[in-house]
């Protein structure tokens, strides 16, 4: 008999019934919204703004490591900095369990992708996130993750490779090519003498709330430590002399806020090739919940991982290109 993923007991009654047991009254208004490693909902409240709920996918983060996330998101908004942490009960709890589901509880926030074509947008995302960066590099998270070479690339590498995602004719062209990328990786981290600061660590286009030209930062699930590159790479798009542009724009901003060592610039083709390696090891360890063969069909394809490795020789032929230069 096939054993029943944790979440198909995360019935819609279900998360009604957590949300009303934290002392909220529910109005059966629910809608799931776009989230796979995790659960999260929209949930009408009568008389009030519908409440967002995250239900955090069973044993993948400790309670610790959770309540770091929530104490560093809540201490950006004791600075005023625009992002959204969890709410908290009447006893300061923010990490909540309902019939073995441990969630999080967050007031709804509007906004729109920001958009990265406006220079204006990237100086006041830039400012941003310098001061969350500030925050971030006066201390260490002591029980979250860093992001490295061992957990991105070579943990995400063996698990593929010991499983059978990988389609027989390209198991060859992956794990030489995989090995190649994974010694280059190492040879660009050994050059950069760089100090690992809290990072939101996920922080993409779709993370980030536009409205009324303020950007409000959400979703801090992924946060760890790592280079604060790693939060700036993933706002530039286009050709080489496009995201010169853009990054210049970005840390100008920054820099008000926060000083950025430029050395961390020749680990963005390093720190894009360990997102995609993760990312495909990702899908393959949560192959065996159902949402995702739903929703990632094409993943389990010849056609995909023939995709995935071309994806994986353009990102080595352009970690050996020069790294962009900000001045």
């Amino acid at each position: 008999m096939t054993q029943a993923h944790p979440y198909e007991l995360l019935t819609p009654d279900m998360v009604l019934d957590a949300i009303d047991s934290t002392g909220y009254l529910t109005d059966a208004r629910i809608l799931a919204l776009n989230s796979y490693e995790n659960r999260v909902y929209q949930v009408g409240i009568e008389g009030a703004s519908p409440l967002i709920a995250k239900f955090y996918r069973p044993e993948r983060w400790s309670d610790a490591q959770i309540l770091e996330e929530h104490g560093f998101t809540a201490a950006l908004k004791d600075l005023e900095i625009s992002v959204v942490p969890p709410l908290a009960d009447d006893e300061g709890n923010t990490l909540r369990e309902f019939q073995g589901f441990r969630f999080a509880l967050y007031p709804r926030q509007g906004g729109h992708a920001p958009n990265l074509d406006d220079f204006d947008a990237l100086l006041s995302l830039g400012r941003t996130l310098g001061r969350i960066h500030a925050l971030g590099q006066a201390q260490s998270f002591q029980h979250r993750p860093a992001l490295d070479i061992q957990t991105f690339g070579r943990d995400s590498y063996d698990f593929l490779l010991a499983n059978d995602f990988i389609p027989a004719s390209l198991r060859e062209s992956y794990r030489t090519l995989g090995a190649d990328l994974l010694a280059r990786c190492e040879t660009i981290f050994a050059r950069v003498d760089y100090t690992p600061i809290r990072l939101h660590g996920d922080c993409h286009p779709g993370n980030i709330l536009w409205r009324e030209d303020v950007p409000h930062f959400v979703d801090f699930d992924d946060a760890r430590m790592g280079p604060a590159i790693q939060d700036l790479w993933m706002l530039l798009s286009g050709e080489r002399e496009q995201q010169t542009l853009q990054l210049a724009e970005v840390l100008e901003g920054y820099r008000e806020f926060c000083d950025f060592d430029l050395a961390e610039l020749a680990l963005i083709e390093a720190l894009r090739s360990l997102r995609i390696m993760h990312y495909s090891a990702w899908l393959a360890r949560r192959w065996s919940d159902p949402a995702f063969p739903r929703h990632f069909p094409w993943f389990n394809s010849e056609r995909y991982w023939g995709e995935h490795i071309l994806e994986l020789r353009e990102q080595l032929a352009a970690m050996n290109e020069p790294p962009l230069v900000i001045y």
